[in-house]
């Protein structure tokens, strides 16, 4: 059963986006087909605390002002790159009866033994899916379990999750998800670790003055007077 999540909203018309993040709460938008665009404000710790358990995916009943709960899904989160906090939400409101498209997040469960006992390195492609199916359907989060990585040869395909069948990935089923690349052997790392040495006296060589006297390929050796110089052609003169 999917858990139930709750916000309270207030509407924020008239009120200054400064005043609200001091104030410790964030500013969002609330929009859908159906519904009339509102700018709303939520506490800053109850958006915290219900984002890290719905994410993404999941329903939240959004209560405005006391009115009737709508419901939502968190379409954008925009984060402050210094404080690495949240400072706009856009929630999306669903209609109940129609399908959407959206993205579940991949959760790894249990333990290869490919990476446990052979010491192979876990490689992950993708860490969430793109699905399709109603509201109610969705679900929080898709299990995988690594024990299936027995080899180097085993692979987790898109086609190997396992959702329930009200829920259509929309994602190629033969795209690899998970799989564990053999360790690196002494002299792969020897290899890396080595720097390749330059050349010195090649570089010398190449670089070689020539000898007094010695006439150098390409260029012609002067004698007598100094050649004029010629006079390059300008814009006037090219015709």
């Amino acid at each position: 059963m999917t858990d139930e999540f709750e916000l309270k909203a207030a509407n924020r018309a008239g009120q200054k986006v400064s005043n609200l993040r001091i104030l410790g709460k964030i500013p969002a938008n609330v929009y859908g087909n159906d519904f009339k665009n509102q700018n709303i404000a939520i506490e800053t710790l109850a958006f915290n605390k219900v984002f890290a358990g719905a994410g993404e995916s999941s329903l939240i009943n959004l209560v405005i002002e006391n009115s009737e709960p709508v419901k939502v899904l968190v379409h954008e989160v925009q984060i402050d790159p210094v404080t690495m906090k949240a400072i706009h939400i856009d929630f999306y409101k669903v209609n109940m009866k129609e399908k959407i498209k959206t993205e579940i997040p991949i959760k790894k469960i249990g333990e290869s033994s490919a990476v446990v006992d052979l010491e192979g390195i876990l490689v992950t492609n993708r860490d969430e899916v793109e699905v399709e199916c109603l509201p109610a359907d969705l679900i929080p989060e898709i299990e995988v379990d690594l024990s299936a990585l027995k080899t180097f040869d085993d692979v987790i395909k898109v086609s190997n999750l396992k959702v329930p069948a009200t829920i259509e990935i929309l994602d190629d089923p033969e795209e690899v998800v998970f799989l564990v690349q053999p360790p690196r052997s002494e002299e792969e790392l020897a290899e890396l670790e080595e720097k390749p040495e330059e050349d010195v006296e090649a570089v010398e060589v190449e670089g070689a003055k020539p000898e007094e006297g010695e006439v150098v390929e390409g260029e012609e050796e002067i004698k007598g007077e100094t050649p004029e110089l010629v006079e390059k052609p300008t814009e006037e003169n090219k015709e």
